[in-house]
């Protein structure tokens, strides 16, 4: 039944001049996200309101879903629309709407209009008045409730007559797009892919790089990465995974450095890798998983170890989240079953089994000149060597 859907957002009201630059950034993510959904649609903008029209039978659920992976949205309203025929007309629409949509009619109820055109005949208060009276004839079990209803009928008033009553939640956040981009680290764990989430929410644009290891880490974990990409990318849009052949360099390390600094050092090579592919492709800065005292490597000492090599920016959104929070996130954002799949990266194949926690950074910086001989060689071969896949 129903024609059209009402969309609503928070932050983007409150831009002042530049309001109107998140509006059309909006509109662009929900174009997109609904070019793969059955039916045609039309997305527009008009006096503060965003709007999505139906041209086409379309699959409801189907675009409630689409709908609630774009950023930026955080209200869905299913509406019906009639053509201004007349009160009596707009009447018997709103009967006819209440009788399908809520089956059980012992409710509250208000009705609330809004009237953008002021050539309507009637006011807004006029409008709650007597569209009240024609819900209460028509079904005398429902009562009044300005208060607290449980159904809040609102009736906009614009060239064509909007009806709805429901609000269906989305993500919130801002349109992807509009706060840069930045490169993800992603492995195949729980945290990266909520951390890349949770930048994104803020509207930046996602890309990221992974480190595989073969023949330590399988052709099965490397497909799990991008699963897990896949994954985020139903909010994100395309992101343009770099997976970067990282055994070698791993070897190397293991070879040449103290074992219970591996992880750093690695993670150090990481983070150098991960800043030039940035920079090359014009990210503003670094996404990782990391949270204080998880793991060895997320110390605080580490954490100022391995943000030493870097230039850009390192975003850590999951920095004071304990595990339970990261997997419930995980499980809300639908990443955490594919993320628990027994395939190991990197990182857990290589992992020292006493590793330092509390590293001194001029001590890591002395013993990586152990690799000068041959590291740079091997730096630039895994970037000549960079595959990069679009994974949407």
């Amino acid at each position: 039944m129903f024609t059209a859907f009402l969309i609503k957002y928070a932050e983007i009201g409150i831009k002042g001049k530049n309001r109107y630059l998140f509006e059309d950034a909006l509109v662009r993510q929900i174009r997109h996200a609904l070019k793969k959904c059955s039916g045609e649609f039309i997305a527009h903008k008009t006096q503060g309101r965003i709007f999505v029209e139906a041209q086409t039978v379309f699959d409801f659920d189907e675009t409630v879903e689409a709908l609630q992976h774009v950023f930026g949205i955080v209200g869905i309203c299913p509406m019906i629309y009639v053509e201004d025929e007349g009160f009596e007309n707009l009447g018997n629409t709103v009967v006819d709407y209440i009788s399908r949509v809520y089956p059980d009619k012992n409710k509250t109820f208000k009705v609330y209009a809004r009237r953008s055109r002021k050539s309507y005949p009637k006011d807004s208060q006029e409008i709650n008045r007597d569209m009240g009276e024609i819900i209460l004839n028509a079904y005398p079990e429902m009562k009044v409730d300005v208060h607290n209803p449980e159904i809040l009928l609102t009736i906009e008033i614009r060239e064509k007559i909007y009806i709805y009553s429901e609000i269906i939640p989305g993500p919130g956040g801002m349109p992807v797009g509009t706060g840069g981009k930045a490169m993800l680290l992603l492995s195949g764990g729980i945290d990266s892919p909520v951390a890349g989430y949770m930048i994104a929410k803020r509207g930046v644009k996602i890309d990221a790089v992974y480190f595989h290891a073969p023949p330590y880490t399988s052709e099965r974990a490397k497909q799990k990465v991008i699963e897990l990409a896949r994954q985020v990318s139903k909010y994100t849009g395309p992101i343009y995974l770099h997976v970067i052949n990282f055994t070698d360099i791993q070897l190397y390390i293991y070879d040449k450095c103290p074992h219970d600094e591996l992880t750093i050092i690695m993670r150090r090579y990481m983070m150098r890798i991960a800043e030039y592919i940035a920079k090359k492709t014009e990210c503003l800065g670094l996404i990782t998983g990391e949270s204080i005292g998880q793991v060895a490597s997320q110390t605080m000492n580490s954490l100022i170890a391995t943000n030493e090599v870097c230039e850009l920016p390192v975003y850590r959104p999951l920095i004071g989240f304990d595990k339970q929070e990261i997997v419930e996130a995980a499980e809300r954002i639908g990443t955490y079953e594919t993320s628990i799949q027994p395939f190991e990266d990197c990182c857990t194949i290589f992992v020292a089994k006493h590793p330092v926690t509390k590293p001194n950074t001029g001590i890591i910086r002395k013993h990586e000149h152990n690799l000068d001989e041959k590291i740079d060689e091997l730096f630039r071969t895994a970037i000549e060597t960079d595959e990069v896949i679009i994974v949407e």
